[in-house]
């Protein structure tokens, strides 16, 4: 159900096209002036990336900057070709170092000199740190811009150390607490600050701290800060001493972008990373045709099998009646298992190391909803055609949801084992496996039950 500022927003895109192709930028400034930054950024988003720069160029610096900020970074990306080398360093230079980093991560790999070239010897340092860990580690995503204190100080310094670094830091109301060697031992709360005695020493206030190696997953770290409902998770490096912080908000952005790559990957896509009235229709085209090349492969087998027992359709016909259905029945099942343990390892429920045990639970909902299912289908199959085709029906619904829901529960975890990612192993590949091996099930227990 659209909202009245998306139906805004929409209304305005519609509006200012004619006059981003007629150049009449005094009617584009008009129909815009009234958005706040959300709104523009939202326009953005629906805009061809043509006209990208163009509406960008008209708007008051400080809200330019504000809007950029809520752009994704491929979208940033698709701005900078449009803007002039000026323009771009101007924002690159206004961005938090994480901001740049994942922005950089989206760009050509030839335009990053350029921009780190542009920034001050400060910022260069800050953005070169962040860019040194791997890519999809928290190192990458992490801020270096803190406030941290020590055990020794006293709560006025602390305070002090606040107000200095306020306009720099990514948060002030989270402070790690160092030891000598710069190693975390703690974190104090900007409100248990405020309301205690100048004189104490923060060893008094602190509370024990919660970090994260700067080399951990990203989405793994994202994970672990938003189910503890941390404002601001300390990253250390292999020593343990502090390089930076994730912060709520960044978490959740993570977050947002690892599930919408997830969504994309089980449905047999690759992620956009870009808003759908924004992509080329050839993008479109290119995030779907490899996946269903594979999956035209794949479905291959499916052929392969029902060829190799045509003589056994050809015998009883009816046989050919119910493939659709043990086919979609073991697909889904295949599907429910798979998406429900690649969300419990998302949430940390279960690790590789529970691989049996995963098996073995989804053997025995597998064979439970087959049983079920078996029981209501052979009945109404027995009735309709014969009691033996019944009995055939029945078996092979135990026998794939069994199956189904084993491979489909245990396939994201051996990705996982490998280093890989789950999302790959997407419901239609499991799907087209099942369906191949269902079918040579389903004719076998035909050939046993009926003697063909």
């Amino acid at each position: 159900m659209n909202t009245p500022q998306t139906t805004e927003v929409a209304d305005t895109v519609a509006d200012i096209q004619p006059y981003v192709q007629a150049k009449d930028f005094a009617a584009i400034v008009d129909a815009i002036s009234p958005l706040t930054s959300e709104q523009v950024a939202a326009l953005l988003e629906r805009l061809p990336v043509n006209h990208l720069a163009i509406v960008y160029r008209l708007l008051p610096k400080e809200k330019a900057l504000e809007v950029f900020e809520r752009l994704s970074p491929r979208m940033q990306g698709d701005l900078i070709d449009g803007l002039q080398d000026s323009e771009v360093t101007a924002l690159f230079a206004d961005l938090d170092p994480d901001d740049r980093v994942w922005l950089l991560d989206e760009l050509p790999a030839a335009l990053a000199p350029r921009l780190l070239h542009g920034l001050s010897a400060k910022d260069r340092e800050l953005t070169s740190g962040v860019l040194g860990y791997p890519k999809g580690s928290v190192g990458r995503r992490m801020s270096p811009e803190y406030v941290s204190t020590r055990t020794d100080h006293t709560v006025s310094e602390a305070l002090d150390r606040v107000q200095r670094h306020i306009a720099d830091a990514e948060t002030i109301y989270t402070l790690p607490v160092l030891d000598g060697s710069r190693r975390v031992v703690g974190v104090v709360s900007l409100r248990d600050l405020m309301g205690s005695e100048p004189g104490q020493t923060i060893s008094e206030l602190m509370q024990p701290a919660k970090t994260t190696s700067a080399y951990q997953s990203a989405e793994e770290a994202a994970r672990r800060s938003t189910n503890l409902g941390l404002l601001a998770l300390p990253i250390v490096d292999k020593e343990g001493r502090l390089v930076g912080i994730l912060t709520f908000d960044d978490a959740v952005r993570i977050l947002e972008h690892e599930e919408t790559e997830d969504s994309a990957r089980q449905g047999g896509v690759e992620p956009l990373r870009r808003p759908y009235l924004a992509t080329p229709i050839r993008t479109l085209v290119k995030s779907r045709i490899v996946w269903l090349f594979v999956l035209a492969i794949g479905a291959t087998l499916t052929v392969q099998v029902q060829s190799h027992f045509e003589p056994t359709i050809e015998q009883v016909t009816a046989l050919a009646l119910f493939v659709p259905l043990l086919i979609g029945t073991g697909g889904n099942t295949g599907n429910q298992a798979a998406t429900t343990v690649t969300r419990a390892m998302a949430l940390g429920d279960i690790q590789p190391r529970d691989l049996l045990k995963v098996l073995l639970r989804e053997l025995g909902v597998g064979s439970s909803l087959g049983a079920a299912l078996g029981i209501i289908g052979g009945t109404f199959t027995a009735l309709v055609f014969e009691p033996r085709i019944g009995l055939v029906i029945g078996l092979t619904l135990l026998a794939v949801c069994s199956l189904a829901a084993t491979v489909g529960g245990i396939m994201p975890m051996v990705a996982r084992a490998l280093r890989v990612d789950p999302a790959v192993f997407s419901n239609p590949f499991i799907s087209t496996f099942v369906d191949a091996t269902g079918l040579i099930v389903y004719f076998l227990i035909a050939r046993a039950v009926l003697q063909i």
